[in-house]
């Protein structure tokens, strides 16, 4: 690595980078006034943000320096396919959004949270689920972008990675802090012209640089024949078919895009998305192929770890000024993906901890839910920042948390589209989904004998969920109940009996399938029906003004109460006095159900 020692930047020029981007987005940030300043601004920008801005801020979330080095480590690991199984299939699950999103706005058009949805359709037991992992995922996610920060850092100057970390993680946190969500989409518009500016002249520069086209020819010795094939078998296996199966579970559980579905104008949600899908393949595909020329170069990141790679390929072959450009575009990337967790984060505790289940909805005071955001944000920092000393693998961490995520797909989606979904069948769905998922993911059983063929079986029923799904979000349940069927028997001869072997993959399906099939079975049979118009009476704005409050409380004095509140801080369930809404029944186990009607 004589070629990192050589190109790192002084301490004096990377403070100066760093100084020059993130006092560049906090200055773009104190644009958004003081007085402008308000709980739901703070979390979703007043759900009124038009296209450039949406489509530029969902590119970038999207886009964070764990795509650009997992996509470099997939071209590394399995050869030329491996970008294009990152790249194309994580595009397309940007592009899957849009048609369940159009659905979304319309049941709950002023929510801020997915979890908040489902505390109004099912419970606090389903919202606490959903906000749960969507902790989990944002602390992963943030963890990992400080982890390439740091690695950036340490390999380009005399900082070590701690050091890396610290400032990267500051430096998000200083702008994010200001205005939340708001500042993050400001920032994100910036941050993407210039991410995507960068790639166009430094991938070609590198591959130039490193005697492209001639490397491919007196390199190919280095690569094995899977590696060497387009359509090698162990690409789609390892990495394409597990990545399908996890970045539809991150475009559905994800609350940073949620967050962005429920910002947009609700008339530009299709084009937003759609132009995001291509920013990003075109993105993570051309710097993913900087793997590929590394794998052809018989290039050895430093130390053996893969997340070196990318930093050491710019150090080895851009020149000072260019690599000062690469510096700032990874710096950009991890940033946009930061703060957008760190909105999230924020949302959550704001919306669904504080808002919903501890003052309850109409009680929420607008100025503490704001301290509550900023403190999670600071919080959410250090903790990320600890973990990051771990310099976990960032390939193995996405995989994971979106095959973790696998398990609410299904339920969460039925959620919004089918009237008999129960808050118990969600709960119970999610839960064995989740028991059967770890054990399977990380080999605590063993899968030989009888036992892997019951994880084929339903792994193969999961294939059939993750195409139906696919297909019912943009042609409707009668094709998605063929594209299913026809999936998962055309898929059983050839994997029942050997799929088992591939752990990342099943782990995935088998989340799909055993949740999808228990949430089904529990609630076919229901006879009461979920009214949908409920979630939009009962989801909107923590802040919008005394006189709207007061007017909406005159309005609904009218109704009588026909049940005592809980004392929860929940809506009242048997009859909500603002709305005149249906009320719930109570549920057997101790959870509010949904309105219903016959």
């Amino acid at each position: 690595m004589d070629g990192v020692e050589t190109a790192q930047f002084s301490a004096v020029v990377v403070v100066g980078l760093l100084v020059f981007f993130y006092g560049g987005t906090f200055l773009i940030s104190t644009r958004i006034g003081k007085k402008d300043e308000n709980a739901d601004g703070y979390m979703t920008g007043g759900n009124n943000i038009g296209f450039g801005i949406s489509a530029a801020s969902m590119t970038a979330t999207w886009i964070w320096a764990s795509s650009m080095y997992a996509s470099a480590t997939s071209g590394y690991t399995y050869g030329i396919s491996g970008p294009i199984h990152y790249g194309l299939w994580g595009a397309l699950m940007i592009l899957f959004i849009y048609p369940f999103g159009k659905r979304i706005r319309a049941v709950a058009p002023k929510a801020h949270t997915l979890a908040e949805v489902m505390y109004v359709r099912h419970g606090r037991s389903s919202q606490l689920m959903l906000a749960g992992s969507n902790i989990v995922g944002s602390l992963i996610s943030l963890m990992s972008n400080f982890i390439a920060g740091g690695v950036l850092i340490s390999l380009l100057s005399p900082f070590n990675f701690t050091q890396g970390v610290f400032a990267v993680a500051a430096g998000v946190l200083l702008y994010t802090l200001w205005s939340g969500f708001r500042a993050s989409v400001l920032t994100d518009f910036v941050q993407v012209v210039a991410m995507l500016g960068a790639v166009a002249v430094i991938v070609p520069f590198i591959f130039f640089a490193a005697g492209f086209p001639a490397a491919f020819e007196t390199g190919a010795g280095n690569l094995t024949p899977q590696q060497g094939d387009f359509f090698s078998s162990d690409a789609f296996m390892q990495q394409g078919a597990p990545y399908i199966a996890a970045v539809l579970a991150y475009a559905i559980g994800n609350q940073t895009i949620a967050q962005r579905l429920f910002a947009v104008k609700q008339s530009l949600i299709k084009p937003t998305f759609v132009t995001a899908t291509i920013g990003y393949g075109a993105m993570v595909i051309g710097v993913g192929m900087l793997g590929v020329l590394a794998l052809y170069l018989g290039f050895e990141p430093a130390g053996g770890d893969l997340n070196n790679l990318i930093p050491g390929m710019a150090a080895e072959y851009l020149p000072t000024a260019l690599l000062a450009v690469f510096f700032i575009m990874i710096i950009g990337a991890l940033s946009s993906t930061a703060d957008s967790d760190l909105s999230a984060l924020s949302s959550i505790m704001m919306a669904d901890v504080y808002g919903q289940n501890v003052a309850g909805k109409e009680k929420a005071d607008p100025r503490t839910m704001l301290l509550i955001g900023r403190i999670t944000m600071v919080l959410a920092t250090a903790a990320a920042v600890a973990f990051a000393s771990l310099q976990l693998s960032i390939l193995d961490l996405l995989v994971f948390v979106g095959a973790l995520w696998g398990a609410l797909v299904f339920p969460v989606l039925a959620s919004f589209y089918w009237e008999k979904v129960t808050g118990r069948a969600f709960t119970t769905s999610v839960l064995v989904a989740l028991a059967v998922f770890l054990p399977v993911r990380f080999g605590w059983i063993s899968v030989d004998g009888p036992f892997g063929i019951v994880v084929d079986v339903l792994s193969v029923i999961g294939i059939g969920v993750v195409l139906g799904l696919m297909a019912f979000g943009f042609f409707g349940a009668g094709v998605a109940k063929i594209v299913g069927v026809l999936a998962t028997l055309v898929s059983a001869p050839f994997a029942i009996g050997s799929l088992h072997e591939y752990a990342t993959l099943c782990g995935s399906l088998v989340a799909y399938s055993v949740s999808t099939v228990i949430c089904w079975a529990m609630s076919a049979g229901q006879k009461e029906r979920f009214d949908f118009a409920v979630i939009a009476q009962r989801t909107g704005d923590f802040d919008d003004g005394s006189a709207a409050r007061a007017a909406r409380d005159d309005a609904g004095a009218a109704v009588p109460r026909q049940a005592a509140d809980t004392g929860t801080g929940a809506p009242d369930r048997a009859g909500d006095a603002r709305t005149g809404a249906p009320g719930r029944a109570g549920d057997a186990d101790g959870e509010p159900e949904p309105a219903a009607r016959k």
